[in-house]
């Protein structure tokens, strides 16, 4: 009598009581890219749309050419907040002074001066309300969240105000968004769009 083999079955690491930490990034088999840790648990990432890819790349090439030569421009690389928050933001701006080693696999949240997240459907509750509160706390100065509002960018501006530690909105930018700071920009949020969809007449 033959005996049919097991089918295999996924194996989910278990937490350990008090939940990962943020070294546990660094050894656990197996994690997804771009694996998040909040609040002592294990976020994965989903499949990312065609406007996430688009904005996070805009970002991450506009800023290289627009910051000054002491900071440095990242995207998809994660920082530690504390033991239990190890955050991935899309695109971040950091002191240039923490980059140290090509094998480093996280930055520390203080040195880092601009977080930005692009809203997937997924991530709109951490995106809105959990990380935000979570970069304040960690001393960020500036958050900037970008949404696809029915295929066309607007970015959400924030600024850290020291006396409470939370942050302040400073600007709500549709076409074009021009600020001061962290450093002085000024980009044409248009080119986000695709070029085909962005010549589609407005209804």
């Amino acid at each position: 009598m033959s005996i049919e083999p097991e089918a295999s079955q996924p194996r989910w690491a278990v937490p350990p009581e008090g939940g990962w930490t943020a070294d546990d990034l660094d050894t656990l088999p197996n994690l997804p890219p771009h694996t998040e840790l909040i609040d002592g648990s294990l976020v994965f990432v989903s499949p990312q749309t065609l406007f996430h890819s688009r904005a996070v790349d805009f970002f991450n090439w506009q800023l290289q050419s627009l910051v000054p030569p002491d900071l440095e421009v990242v995207r998809e690389f994660t920082i530690d907040i504390d033991r239990y928050n190890r955050p991935e933001p899309d695109v971040i701006v950091i002191d240039g002074a923490v980059i140290k080693d090509p094998d480093q696999t996280r930055f520390p949240a203080e040195a880092v001066r601009l977080a930005i997240e692009v809203v997937s459907p997924e991530s709109r509750s951490r995106d809105r309300e959990t990380k935000p509160v979570k970069y304040a706390r960690a001393a960020i100065p500036h958050y900037w969240r970008v949404e696809n509002h029915d295929g066309r960018a607007v970015v959400y501006v924030f600024e850290r105000e020291p006396a409470t530690g939370t942050y302040t909105s400073t600007g709500i930018f549709h076409d074009r968004m021009k600020v001061s700071v962290p450093f002085a920009v000024d980009l044409d949020l248009t080119a986000i769009t695709p070029r085909r969809r962005a010549a589609e007449p407005e209804a």
